[in-house]
């Protein structure tokens, strides 16, 4: 393997915007560290396997990025074993539909838990070891639902517009101490094995380019990234061509 460029650490790894983010930072030279829930390792191992395969370098780490001692022993491990921590994104999603009447306290609790308060403790630990270098990227998947909130999406819509708030207080405080802080709205359906589920077969619709391409997100990850700081992009809002907005 070449040498890293420093590690990246994407939190919240599934089949699709998580892997295609780690993989397109993979191949620009970081070693790309990935999180996901403990019960998931197994299939995380499979991705930092496939990784390494081509040449890159990839670990997995079995992760609840709501707990807070977690995170802080995290980052300080990928600190002291694999190197300076240049990247972090924060991928978790938690997008949950549920009337207002039908959405209890727990669900409305651990959605904020996992797509803000998870969120914030991933921008906290990364800033902690960043700005004392004075440099490096955090980046946040947002949702059109931070936006507007939509019938069935109290939850989930509240979650992400806090995070949408994390990341713009995260920006204003570290923008001056030299890191780079952006906020990518996505907004249409992506394929992915959830996508697959609910809609059958989507080949007519890749072909068209009618959904979006978790590869094609991720290439927007990498172009934050390496944005000269005299031209930064805080939000960054991404939609099929055909998508009405």
């Amino acid at each position: 393997m070449a040498a890293s460029k420093g590690a990246c650490l994407v939190v919240g790894v599934g089949d699709g915007v998580g892997s295609a983010i780690a993989k397109a930072f993979a191949a620009q030279g970081y070693t790309v560290c990935m999180t996901r829930r403990p019960r998931h390792l197994d299939q995380l191992e499979a991705l930092a396997a496939e990784i390494r395969s081509t040449g890159q370098d990839a670990r997995a780490f079995g992760v609840d990025a709501r707990q807070e001692a977690d995170m802080i022993a995290l980052v300080d491990r990928i600190e002291a074993e694999i190197g300076p921590l240049e990247i972090v994104v924060f991928n978790i999603g938690a997008n949950v539909r549920f009337d207002l009447t039908e959405t209890t306290a727990q669900v409305f609790s651990k959605v904020w838990e996992m797509a803000c308060f998870a969120g914030f403790l991933a921008a906290r630990e990364a800033a902690r070891v960043m700005v004392p270098r004075g440099r490096g990227t955090i980046l946040f998947t947002g949702a059109s639902a931070s936006l507007r909130g939509k019938e069935g999406f109290s939850a989930f819509a509240s979650a992400k517009a806090g995070l949408r708030a994390v990341a713009q207080s995260a920006a204003r405080e570290l923008g001056p101490k030299g890191i780079h802080v952006a906020n990518v709205v996505v907004d249409g359906a992506i394929d992915g094995v959830f996508i697959r589920s609910m809609r059958g077969e989507v080949g007519d619709l890749l072909e068209q380019d009618l959904i979006l391409k978790p590869a094609d997100i991720a290439l927007n990850y990498v172009h934050l990234h390496n944005q000269p700081r005299s031209a930064w992009t805080h939000e960054l809002d991404l939609r099929p061509w055909s998508e009405s907005w």
